[in-house]
């Protein structure tokens, strides 16, 4: 299979197609081979339009909404980004590409060090992963210019929101247990809030102490 070739047939249909316009992340989406961070048995689905399993009941996001999330971070080149999920390491690998620096939580260790050998495969060594319970944030690296959640959350966790910079954008779902609207909250600097709602979404949802709790 010719990875270049599916891939950019994945931007042209299932990015460019539906509306993303941000020439940077477009580029990045081109860049950044999605098949290094799945499953080498499902690596010719990489490119498809669907959300696939990366194991621990965990996936790798649909690549559209992967394009959507970090398109409403509005990324210039010069954020410090946190990202709550790292998963197979897809999404911090487009931040990579589009940020300074980034910082990603991952609870289950073993998707952590998988995500790590793939995004240093790739030579972003700009990616700062901890294993941790993501909806804390890190807040000793606090503030972050933009946080991106990729797991569906009850609410918007006061633990993030407090560890955005004044205008800084943050992007996560929020719903139930099966499906979700994308929010995002853009912090003013006076510290007040916007909240918009984006469109609806399906995640896993988002395990820890300010989310959906600890996992059974």
């Amino acid at each position: 299979m010719n990875f270049d070739i599916a891939r950019k047939r994945m931007v042209e249909a299932q990015i460019v197609s539906r509306g993303v316009k941000d020439r940077r992340l477009i580029e990045a989406m081109l860049k950044v081979p999605r098949h290094v961070f799945v499953e080498e048995a499902m690596a010719a689905q990489a490119y498809s339009d669907t959300p696939l399993p990366i194991g621990e009941k965990q996936t790798i996001s649909q690549p559209y909404m992967v394009a959507l999330m970090t398109e409403l971070l509005e990324l210039s080149g010069k954020e410090k980004v946190l990202e709550i999920g790292t998963g197979s390491g897809y999404q911090a690998a487009i931040l990579a590409t589009l940020a300074d620096r980034v910082y990603t939580v991952e609870r289950i260790r073993l998707l952590a060090l998988k995500a790590r050998k793939a995004l240093d495969s790739l030579g972003l060594l700009n990616v700062n992963i901890k294993i941790s319970d993501g909806t804390i944030g890190w807040e000793e690296e606090a503030p972050f210019d933009a946080i991106i959640v990729t797991a569906g959350a009850p609410d918007v966790p006061e633990k993030l929101v407090d560890q955005l910079s004044p205008g800084g954008r943050l992007v996560i779902p929020v719903g139930n247990q099966f499906e979700q609207i994308l929010v995002r909250v853009i912090k003013q600097e006076d510290g007040s809030l916007i909240r918009e709602n984006v469109t609806g979404c399906r995640f896993v949802k988002l395990v820890g102490r300010y989310g959906w709790g600890t996992e059974e």
